[in-house]
């Protein structure tokens, strides 16, 4: 079963949610976590205990690890191997991009079986052109995992850029058209799509036959209604992301759990 196939049925099972795992200051200071990397691996731990087996996917913020250099990053390794290991499908929220041999190193970092940071899938950033993602698609596509490419970003100054027209069409549009030429045949592909929940026009996504993240509900205003709406008859591919609004019921994990169950339960 490859990748998209997985997600939907990890969202039948748990309802269709990303969770994210942002240990940024402000939470580890509202958790009674130092700002440390004791602190990191802490905070990562209840993370794991309350969400591993217990929702869809789950979205480690590569950024908040790797500000802590090498001892961040052996922190995130370890985060990543437990949480597949309980067999929750896991995407690094590493937004990686380049072209040539230097994608193709970002590709072996994430996506390589076996390797120190393997995930299940990767967020990428396609403004080099969605062809300079060939290395990373194509080693998902080979090994059974997925990628998820910028699209549609929900921040004021990508909204503003990415709306904009080239020969008719959005530049966000462009985005979807690229990445669904990489999923065609009968199973859902391996190649989504960001799309933010609080994009006021979002692309058509009803061709791309891949899995959608949508960022952006709770804290920065987006609802579980927007992301239905914008999914119209292909919700069973879109999977909503949150981190605030559930970590915010931390440290307690049976809190965490319990938060992140009932925003599933509404996505099934």
């Amino acid at each position: 079963m490859g990748f998209g196939e997985r997600l939907v049925e990890a969202g039948r099972a748990h309802g269709r949610l990303c969770v994210g795992i942002d240990p940024h200051s402000a939470l580890l200071s509202a958790w009674g976590l130092g700002e440390t990397v004791e602190g990191l691996r802490e905070f990562s731990e209840i993370c794991v205990e309350a969400f591993a087996g217990h929702v869809a996917l789950i979205k480690p913020q590569v950024a908040f690890y790797e500000r802590f250099g090498s001892a961040g990053f052996a922190v995130l390794e370890q985060t990543l191997k437990a949480l597949r290991e309980a067999g929750s499908i896991v995407v690094a929220d590493a937004k990686r991009g380049d072209i040539g041999s230097t994608m193709q190193g970002y590709a072996s970092a994430w996506l390589e079986p076996g390797g120190a940071l393997e995930a299940d899938a990767l967020t990428l950033t396609p403004f080099l052109g969605v062809g300079s993602l060939a290395p990373a698609i194509e080693m998902a596509q080979r090994a059974g995992k997925g990628v998820f490419v910028m699209a549609a970003n929900s921040n004021p100054e990508a909204q503003s850029f990415q709306a904009q027209e080239c020969e008719g069409m959005s530049i966000s549009q462009q985005m979807v058209d690229a990445c669904a030429k990489f999923n065609t045949g009968e199973d859902v592909g391996a190649v989504g799509v960001v799309v933010g929940a609080t994009v006021v026009k979002p692309p058509r996504l009803d061709h791309l036959n891949g899995p959608v993240l949508l960022p952006g509900v709770g804290a920065q205003g987006g609802t579980l209604e927007r992301v239905l709406a914008i999914a119209g008859d292909g919700a069973h591919l879109f999977f909503p992301n949150v981190s605030r609004s559930v970590l915010s019921a931390g440290p307690d994990v049976n809190e965490l759990r319990k938060c992140a169950f009932e925003l599933g339960k509404r996505l099934k």
